[in-house]
């Protein structure tokens, strides 16, 4: 089902998506009419039905090239089958649904709902991801993880950014575009998710007959969120963890270096690194904020403190 894109600049709101999501379950034969928001930023994302047969519908935001958004989109789905029979723990798409969905140049996509109980430590993320970083690669092509074009095309993009403020970042773009090229030349690439946190891991339900002898501390933790899934280094994974440990207040990096086999703060590249991923949450963000909005006033903060305290926190947009 597809249907015109929209243009790129327009907002991205809980109204301009609610007759997206009624229309696109309309097509698969599912009611929206009592839907929840779950999230509302890089996605819409939202829960239709009732647990434990409720969906969760997840509408993208239109790109900057719909057929590219598409092909990703229907990448995306090969590759869910592909690490689902290799037993990587993944979220599950919904069975029985033919996917993507477009509408007005949306990509839909539905993911069974996993009911949560209680907050993900930064301590299980370290099992699915590595799983992840061992999975076989899968014979058809998949992106690389490309920081730098990201970074640029989200700067020009922004509606938010004035002149001072895009060129602090495109100043510390070229800094660091040497060190990625050197990375990405000499590290072997395997899958990545390019964005593993908290809010994107769940914990996964363990089967109903043995629900009373399992906590949730012993129940597998799997990623979701897996839209940005590439090939890259295993180094871009470990950071993320990493900023959003130490700017977002998760206290517990030291269990997740523990548990994964690797501490990515003692290795020589970590500054730069962890540098071009603050860069890229700022210009990532400056594209998706409305101007005035809170989400706006945040990356607005994080600009100025780029030659600040690393320590400094950051609020979660």
């Amino acid at each position: 089902m597809t249907s015109r894109p929209s243009a790129i600049g327009h907002d991205f709101t809980v109204d301009s998506t609610r007759p997206l999501l009624r229309q696109a379950c309309g097509a698969v034969g599912l009611d929206a009419r009592d839907a929840q928001v779950l999230r509302h930023h890089t996605n819409a994302v939202y829960l239709v039905g009732q647990v434990p047969d409720a969906v969760v519908v997840k509408i993208g935001r239109p790109g900057f090239d719909h057929q590219r958004d598409l092909r990703n989109a229907r990448g995306l789905v090969s590759l869910i089958a592909w690490l689902t029979r290799h037993q990587a723990p993944i979220a599950p798409l919904v069975q029985g649904i033919e996917q993507p969905v477009v509408v007005d140049g949306h990509v839909v996509t539905f993911w069974r709902h996993l009911p949560q109980q209680h907050p993900v430590s930064t301590e299980a993320i370290a099992a699915p991801l590595l799983a992840l970083h061992q999975a076989p690669q899968p014979s058809f092509p998949l992106p690389s993880l490309d920081p730098i074009t990201a970074i640029a095309r989200s700067t020009t993009a922004s509606r938010i950014l004035d002149d001072d403020h895009r060129t602090a970042v495109v100043t510390r773009l070229e800094e660091l575009k040497p060190f990625w090229a050197r990375l990405s030349g000499s590290v072997t690439q395997c899958l990545i998710h390019t964005d593993p946190q908290h809010r994107n891991t769940l914990w996964r339900p363990a089967p109903r007959n043995e629900e009373t002898a399992l906590n949730h501390a012993s129940t597998p933790a799997v990623l979701c969120d897996l839209d940005g899934v590439a090939l890259g280094p295993v180094e871009w994974d470990l950071v993320t963890i990493e900023v959003h440990c130490r700017r977002f207040g998760h206290a517990d990096h030291d269990a997740f270096a523990k548990a994964y086999g690797r501490d990515i703060r003692e290795w020589e590249g970590y500054p730069s690194l962890r540098a071009l991923r603050e860069l890229r949450m700022i210009a990532t963000n400056a594209r998706k904020s409305s101007p005035g909005s809170p989400q706006a006033t945040e990356v607005i903060h994080r600009v100025h403190g780029l030659d600040d305290d690393i320590t400094a926190p950051w609020h979660i947009i």
